[in-house]
């Protein structure tokens, strides 16, 4: 359906808020920016931020809801023949040697995580991000399996594939505020995925096999 005029301006009004909040969040740090400011700067009210970002956090995790659901449309998205886990390997792998910025690999992000470490709030909030991808990938793989409601194993593997998503952005984070390149970044990232599909066995490799 293409995109209407309103819903476009919508869109452009979001992304033009947010970028300008990042970039102050970036120059000052988060704790010393205030609404009002970023109001100012991108010449709105600050009613109209608060329409689009209802919290602060959400001006500059703004692409929260993506993370959330990103285990869920690789596990759907699966090819035939192909478990839940196999399918978060691969769409993470290619991501990695692709040195995506979806997966932190781009140049300034260390600024960005040093934003996050300076602010306890951001810290907080990343931490529900989490558990939202947790919840979010138990009940995807729940209905893919035709698991039953008392069934652990959806929580058990889905927990590991969270644990996979956090555990990998949380080593590209930590590498790059050492300054190192993505290039270089990547090819130890793909050298942990390696590490940790190893690690898992086929009890966590064979879940969730798509048959047709």
């Amino acid at each position: 359906m293409e995109e209407g005029r309103r819903e476009r301006k919508k869109r452009q009004t979001r992304q033009q808020i947010s970028d300008i909040a990042t970039g102050l969040f970036l120059e000052r740090g988060f704790v010393t920016v205030t609404i009002a400011e970023i109001a100012e700067a991108a010449d709105v009210s600050v009613n109209t931020v608060y329409n689009y970002f209802p919290a602060k956090e959400d001006l500059f995790l703004d692409r929260g809801k993506g993370v959330v659901e990103r285990l869920s449309r690789f596990v759907r998205g699966r090819d035939v023949g192909e478990s839940a886990a196999r399918a978060v390997l691969r769409e993470m792998r290619d991501e990695v040697e692709a040195v995506s910025p979806r997966v932190g690999l781009i140049a300034g992000y260390d600024r960005f995580m040093k934003v996050v470490h300076g602010a306890p709030t951001l810290k907080a909030r990343l931490w529900y991000i989490q558990q939202e991808a947790l919840d979010n990938i138990e009940a995807t793989l729940r209905e893919e399996a035709g698991a039953t409601a008392d069934d652990p194993l959806p929580l058990l593997v889905g927990g590991q594939l969270a644990w996979l998503q956090s555990t990998l952005m949380g080593f590209i984070g930590r590498e790059m505020v050492k300054s190192r390149t993505p290039d270089a970044v990547s090819r130890d990232a793909l050298v942990l995925l390696d590490d940790i599909e190893e690690m898992w066995g086929e009890p966590v490799l064979s879940y969730a096999v798509r048959t047709a």
